[in-house]
């Protein structure tokens, strides 16, 4: 296993970005901006935005209207 690549890409991913003077990090940021960042770094960020934007309708207006019924104005 090429160990040097291993540790390259984690440098890249994890300590070019949390090893800053006074950064404080919890777990749950942390792992959201690794995850985000390996995304980028993979190339699948334009598939991620997508589904993230699909989603995020899906939470916002589908399902307010969850019974196909479309509420009437007052």
């Amino acid at each position: 296993i090429a160990t040097g690549v291993i540790e390259g890409a984690c440098a890249h991913l994890v300590k070019d970005r949390f090893d800053v003077t006074g950064a404080r990090w919890s777990i749950k940021g942390a792992e959201a901006i690794l995850k985000l960042r390996a995304l980028r770094s993979n190339g699948d960020w334009p598939e991620y935005f997508e589904f993230h934007l699909t989603q995020e309708h899906m939470r916002v207006h589908e399902s307010c209207y969850a019974d196909g019924v479309i509420p009437e104005a007052a």
